[in-house]
């Protein structure tokens, strides 16, 4: 089965990509694994607070999963599969794509404004023509029903 690797952060744009991914695997009998990476820059502490702040964050990172796991299970009959690594993000997303036969299309979501699209979109796109997987940006600003439209 084709997965759709969509990423969960923290940022209003994963809103739209985890959308899309879900609408786009349910209309054409394919998957959604979602991916969370937690930087390794939350851990530079003492062992002690850094194994705490990890333990937090994957807490949250659950947490996040458990909600669109619920709607994408509720509105699209998707049951996505949770994915959570460590280090730095686009090599942690590329390193799970090489590593995962499954994966068939990234899924990214893109910001509006002065801070550009987001720096997954800028680093994974200058990357784009040697990517395993085709690369979908889906605009913050798209709404549901436009969603629903080209899905």
């Amino acid at each position: 089965m084709r997965k759709f690797l969509v990423i969960l952060d923290d940022t209003r744009e994963c809103l739209n990509a985890m959308r899309f991914a879900a609408m786009r695997a349910h209309n054409t009998g394919g998957g959604v694994e979602i991916l969370s990476v937690i930087p390794p820059d939350e851990f530079n502490h003492w062992i002690g607070v850094g194994e705490v702040m990890r333990a937090e964050a994957r807490e949250r990172i659950e947490a996040h999963f458990n909600v669109f796991a619920k709607w994408m299970q509720d509105k699209q009959d998707i049951e996505p599969t949770l994915v959570i690594r460590e280090g730095v993000p686009e090599e942690q997303i590329l390193a799970h794509i090489a590593e995962s036969e499954e994966i068939g299309v990234l899924v990214l979501g893109a910001n509006t404004g002065k801070g550009g699209p987001g720096p997954l979109v800028t680093a994974l796109t200058k990357q784009a023509g040697n990517l395993p997987v085709p690369l979908t940006i889906v605009p913050v600003e798209l709404s549901k029903e436009q969603l629903e439209a080209i899905t």
